[in-house]
C-alpha cells in the first residue's frame, strides 16, 4: 500500500513533525498548507514524500525558503 508522507523540520537535523495519509491529494495540501504556514522561515525544511514497498520517493520539497529541486521522474528514492 502507498502512504504519503508531509514531513516539517524548524532546523537542519532537528526534529521533525510527520503526517501520514493514504490519500496523496491531502498529503499535497498539507505540503502546500504548511509552505504557507512556516515556509518564510529560511531555515524550515518541508518534505512530501511518497513511501511503498518499503521505500521512500520525495515528490516536493521546500528549503531555505524555496521549492528544492528533486530528482527527475518526480523524486528520489531512499531504502528506508
Amino acid at each position: 500500500m502507498t502512504t504519503y508522507l508531509v514531513r516539517l523540520q524548524f532546523e537542519a537535523g532537528g526534529p521533525a513533525i510527520t503526517g501520514e495519509w493514504v490519500d496523496g491529494a491531502t498529503a499535497r495540501r498539507t505540503w502546500r498548507d504548511w509552505v504557507g504556514l512556516y515556509g518564510s522561515d529560511e531555515k524550515v525544511a518541508i518534505h512530501l514524500a511518497e513511501e511503498a514497498d518499503g521505500s521512500e520517493r520525495v515528490l516536493m520539497a521546500w528549503e531555505q525558503g524555496r521549492v528544492a529541486e528533486t530528482a527527475s521522474g518526480g523524486g528520489h528514492r531512499s531504502e528506508s
